[in-house]
């Protein structure tokens, strides 16, 4: 099984604490797996190239800030890969694990120099010597990853990796609150209506402290660590501790299945010096079915006499890159660039558009704030650099990275996560850690059902 994901691990950018019943997974625990393999694969609108254009070495150490759940792409993938050594045979069993999980990551990396450090000396160390039990053989393997200075890529515990597959297959559950790094803090970037999160209290902008009995205080936690601990089997309890104005709260949730919905509009009715009435589309994250259901809302809109579009990505982690690259699509050209993604040996999948997109008009704008990472960052950019859409708000996360997950001996042993790839604007730009600079800087604390309260005149004007 593969599902491919945009999801920002380390800034997962944003992983999300919930799962549907109907097969999302997370970063906004939405990822959906049908339909995935045929649209990373359309010949229609890729190329494999090597690109002449790319500037910045692929040999360059990669280092993230989100989450396994944000990534720009990434594959998970239960199809082990055999350890290939001469003396394989005669290792311990906690030898093999480690000559496993070093291989998994040699084969793939795409930093070749591994950190400017000997990687295949770390191997044969790392094997040499003598381990009492797994654990100890599970704590080699982390310590070495670590070694990468790339906080994407490293070692997934037996009960992490569970949980990231059974959240892609939808058999877990949890209570509707979607996770985003802030600093060194992970924090509530948006409660979804009607969940347990939203019926017990739990705010926007809450910061997490302890989830039942682990305490993530310590400046480390990442979004994708506190999600693994608030999933859970449906109709169990999970205790919350969260930070509010200086105060710690104590909440008692209750699991349940979660559908987010992750494309809402709505009319923002008139705004002062902007020509006509201003609509707006949210979108929590990308799926495959995004840009159909952006599609279907822009319609909508344009019936009730929307002449201008806002569309609002504050908080938006990702999710799956075809779903940021096909709604860019409905606002393009034929033949725009939209992504380049390359590989650890150059080789570069040159995205663009193959058809004229539905509206090609229409004012529109992007707001974006320092949460909005991964496949939200490619769309942005895309329409950005296009010259098809302003950007408004803060400088967005900075994820440009792509990621694949592997399991380890089956997957009883847990896995590992690596970065793989990366991937470049269409003007070229890499962006991962510096983010989308925006056209104009405003505010972006407005409600998420008020995004014109964000957004001055001067944001719409022409280009």
């Amino acid at each position: 099984m593969k599902v491919y994901s945009s999801l920002p691990a380390a800034a997962a950018a944003l992983s999300v604490a919930l799962i549907s019943v109907n097969g999302f997974a997370p970063t906004h625990l939405s990822m959906q797996t049908h339909s995935i393999t045929s649209q990373l694969n359309s010949v229609d609108r890729r190329t494999k190239t090597k690109n002449p254009l790319i500037n910045c070495p692929l040999t360059k150490p990669l280092a993230t800030a989100i989450t396994i759940f944000s990534l720009a792409i990434t594959t998970l993938s239960t199809n082990p890969q055999p350890t290939q050594a001469a003396d394989y045979g005669a290792f311990t069993d906690e030898q093999r694990f480690i000559a496993e999980a070093w291989r998994t990551v040699d084969s793939v990396y795409i930093d070749r120099t591994f950190n400017s450090q000997n990687w295949f000396q770390m191997r044969q160390d790392a094997i040499k010597k003598k381990y009492n039990n797994i654990n100890e053989a599970q704590a080699e393997v982390e310590k070495m990853l670590s070694t990468l200075g790339d906080r994407y890529t490293r070692y997934l515990p037996p009960s992490k990796y569970e949980s990231i597959v059974n959240a892609a297959t939808g058999n877990l559950y949890g209570v509707g609150v979607e996770l985003a790094q802030s600093g060194d803090r992970v924090i509530a970037s948006d409660v979804e209506p009607n969940s347990p999160a939203s019926r017990g209290g739990l705010e926007r902008n809450d910061v997490f402290v302890e989830v039942d009995g682990v305490k993530f205080d310590d400046g480390k936690a990442t979004p994708d660590d506190v999600a693994v601990v608030v999933r859970g089997p449906e109709g169990s309890k999970v205790g919350v501790v969260v930070e509010r104005d200086g105060k710690k709260i104590d909440y008692i949730l209750t699991r349940e299945p979660i559908k987010i919905t992750s494309v809402r509009s709505y009319m923002g009715g008139d705004k002062p010096g902007v020509d006509g009435k201003v609509g707006v589309v949210r979108i929590k994250n990308f799926s495959g079915t995004t840009a159909d259901t952006v599609k279907e809302q822009l319609e909508d809109l344009k019936k009730k006499g929307a002449k201008n579009i806002v569309l609002d990505l504050r908080g938006n982690p990702g999710g799956l890159l075809p779903g940021g690259v096909d709604t860019a699509s409905l606002f393009l050209e034929t033949n725009k660039p939209v992504v380049f993604v390359a590989d650890k040996n150059g080789v570069v999948d040159a995205q663009s558009t193959f058809k004229d997109g539905i509206d090609l008009e229409t004012p529109l704008v992007i707001l974006v704030d320092r949460n909005t990472a991964s496949a939200a960052e490619v769309m942005t950019a895309a329409l950005q650099e296009n010259k098809r859409a302003l950007v408004a708000g803060e400088q967005s996360f900075g994820k440009g990275i792509v990621q694949t997950i592997r399991q380890l001996e089956e997957g009883k042993n847990g896995g590992v996560a690596v970065t793989i790839a990366r991937y470049e604007t269409p003007e070229h730009h890499n962006i991962n850690k510096q983010g989308i600079t925006v056209d104009v800087k405003t505010n972006v604390d407005c409600e998420k059902t008020d995004a014109l309260a964000c957004l001055p005149k001067e944001a719409f004007r022409k280009i």
